[in-house]
C-alpha cells in the first residue's frame, strides 16, 4: 500500500511522556528525544477511524466488550505465532506492568524472591522492590559474537539456592532485542518447574520480529512451559498506541488461572474500556500491512544506526536486535565513568536515551536508544552524538 513513514510529527504539547517531561528528567528541554519505548510513526488510520467513529456516537456510557474483540486476539496469535488459545484461557490485564504487580501481589509475600535476568526492563527491578519482594540476579551472558544469552545453569543455581517464587521474563528481550530461542526457553521452562517457580512471560515486543526471526510463545514451548505460566502480550507498542491500555494475558494451568483471574475478577481489572476494544479489535483486523511496512522502515533504521556507529563512532558498538526498535548502545569503549556518559549524551550532544544503569547489573556504560522514529531524526541524533564525542578528544 506505501505508508510514509518519513514525516515528522511534533510531539510537543500533546502530553506525550517522550517529549514533555523532558525537563522533569534530563533538567533540559532541549533534547531530541529517543527514550520511551513508544514511536514517532502516525499510529495507523484504520484504528484511528476506529476509534473517531465510535466517538462520535453522542454517548460514552458502560459498554461490553464484543465477541468480535476477543476473537481478534484469538485469531491474531493464531495467524502470526500459530498459537491456538483457548478463549477461557484469555483475559483483559489493564497493562502489563501492573499485570506483573499483580501477579506478585496473588502468588507472593513480602519477602519472597523475585528472579529477574539483567540487565532487564527497569519495571521487572523496580516492581519486586516497590512491592517489598527480594530481587534475585541470574545476570545474562555477553556472548563472543555479539548480544546476549541467558545463563541457564546459574539460573539453576540461583533457584536452588535462593528458592524464588517467580521469574520474570522479557520474550524477546527489553533492551537488547533478543529473540530467545525456543531450546533455551524449553530449558528455562524445565528448570523453573523442578523448583516451583512461577514464570511470568511479557511478550509485548512479540509481533516486533526483525530480519527473519521467529518469536516464541512461552506457553507454545511444551506442556511444562504452559503449566507454569503467565503471558502478558499486547498491540500497543507494535501499532503505537500505548496511551491506550490494551493488553491481554493468556494463563493455560487452570489453577493458577483460577487464583489470578479471580484476583482480577474480584477487584474489578478484567474489564476493557471500550477504546481498548475498539483499537484492538481494529489493529488486529486492518492493520498488518502497516505493520509488516513500519518493521522494514525500522529494520532500515536499525542498519544505519549501527553502519552509522560501526563508520564514523567506533568506540559505541550496537547490538543489533532480533526484534522491537530499541538498540542497546556498548559505550563502554569511550573510556567514561557514568556521569560523564550522561553529560556526553544529554549536555554535548542534547540527546535523551535511556541510562543503561536503569536496567540492572550488567547495563553500566550502555544507553537505550529508540530508533522508531523517521530516519531524519535518526541522522540528526547520530551527527550530535559524534560531534560530541570528538569533543572527548
Amino acid at each position: 500500500m506505501g505508508y510514509c513513514f518519513d514525516k515528522v510529527i511534533d510531539r510537543r504539547g500533546s502530553g506525550a511522556i517522550m517529549t514533555d517531561c523532558l525537563s522533569a528528567r534530563y533538567g533540559r528541554e532541549d533534547l531530541l528525544a529517543l527514550w520511551i519505548a513508544d514511536m514517532y510513526f502516525e499510529t495507523p488510520g484504520p484504528i484511528r477511524a476506529a476509534l473517531e467513529t465510535r466517538l462520535d456516537h453522542q454517548i460514552y456510557g458502560y459498554a461490553v466488550a464484543p465477541e468480535s474483540y476477543w476473537q481478534s486476539i484469538l485469531d491474531w496469535e493464531q495467524r502470526i505465532h500459530g498459537w491456538e488459545i483457548p478463549h477461557d484461557q484469555l483475559t483483559f490485564i489493564p497493562g502489563i506492568v501492573r499485570g506483573i504487580a499483580f501477579v506478585l501481589q496473588c502468588f507472593t509475600q513480602p519477602g519472597d524472591k523475585v528472579v529477574v535476568q539483567p540487565p532487564v526492563y527497569m519495571p521487572f527491578l523496580n516492581l519486586p522492590r516497590a512491592n517489598g519482594r527480594q530481587l534475585v540476579y541470574n545476570p545474562l551472558r555477553i556472548r563472543m559474537t555479539g548480544g546476549y544469552s541467558m545463563d541457564l545453569a546459574g539460573l539453576d543455581r540461583v533457584c536452588r539456592e535462593e528458592k524464588p517464587k517467580v521469574l520474570i521474563l522479557s520474550n524477546p528481550h527489553n533492551p537488547a532485542g533478543v529473540v530467545w530461542p525456543e531450546e533455551d526457553l524449553a530449558r528455562l521452562a524445565e528448570i523453573c518447574r523442578r523448583h516451583g517457580v512461577l514464570v511470568i512471560s511479557d511478550e509485548i515486543h512479540a509481533d516486533m520480529v526483525l530480519y527473519g526471526n521467529t518469536h516464541h510463545p512461552f506457553p507454545t514451548l511444551s506442556a511444562t512451559a504452559a503449566d507454569i505460566s503467565i503471558t502478558f502480550a499486547a498491540p500497543s507498542k507494535t501499532f503505537n498506541m500505548a496511551g491506550i491500555v490494551s493488553s491481554f494475558c493468556v494463563v493455560p494451568n487452570p489453577e493458577i488461572r483460577e487464583k489470578f483471574f479471580g484476583y482480577l475478577e474480584a477487584n474489578e481489572l478484567n474489564a476493557p474500556m471500550f477504546l481498548s476494544t475498539v483499537a484492538t479489535e481494529a489493529a488486529f483486523t486492518q492493520c498488518d500491512d502497516w505493520r509488516r511496512e513500519m518493521l522494514s522502515y525500522v529494520e532500515a533504521n536499525v542498519d544505519f544506526v549501527c553502519e552509522y556507529l560501526q563508520e564514523r563512532i567506533p568506540d559505541i558498538v550496537a547490538v543489533r536486535p532480533q526484534a522491537s526498535f530499541l538498540i542497546w548502545l556498548d559505550c563502554r569503549g569511550l573510556g567514561l565513568g557514568h556521569d560523564a556518559l550522561i553529560d556526553l549524551f544529554v549536555n554535548r550532544a542534547r540527546l535523551a536515551l535511556n541510562d543503561g544503569e536503569a536496567f540492572g547489573p550488567g547495563g553500566e556504560g550502555h544507553m537505550r536508544m529508540n530508533v522508531g522514529a523517521p530516519r531524519a531524526m535518526l541522522a540528526e541524533a547520530m551527527s550530535r552524538l559524534e560531534q560530541a564525542v570528538k569533543t572527548l578528544k
